[in-house]
């Protein structure tokens, strides 16, 4: 069983940056994010596979940025300027296995709460 172990987010003010960790217990080859808003269904945020393919969700493009460091299994999710918006559950997500059984793992997930 692969565990993802976010970090991060907490209460924030408009007009501050967030920046979130997750780290994974093993390498795997693409990791990301996801949100939930109040009220409102998960919403995809970005991916980044181990080759540097990057992937945003619409609302996501230009406003999140994704990284990681593969030596130490953790993806990490940044923005300038949260707005309330941004205040939701993010959730680091992770996919392993193979290329014909795939699994994909998840975080509890971190709050984040944007105040205006």
């Amino acid at each position: 069983q692969v565990n993802l172990v976010e970090s991060g987010g907490g209460l924030l003010q408009a007009g501050d940056a967030l920046r979130l960790s997750c780290e994974a217990t093993e390498r795997l080859f693409i990791m990301g994010w996801y949100r939930q808003p109040p009220g409102k269904q998960r919403e995809f945020v970005a991916t980044l596979q181990s080759d540097g393919t990057a992937n945003y969700g619409k609302f996501a493009r230009d406003q999140f940025n994704i990284s990681r460091d593969n030596s130490k299994k953790m993806v990490f999710l940044e923005r300038e300027n949260v707005q309330p918006d941004d205040t939701a559950r993010y959730y680091c997500y992770g996919r392993g296995g193979t290329y014909y059984n795939p699994r994909d793992y998840w975080g509890q997930g971190t709050q984040v709460t944007v105040s205006s």
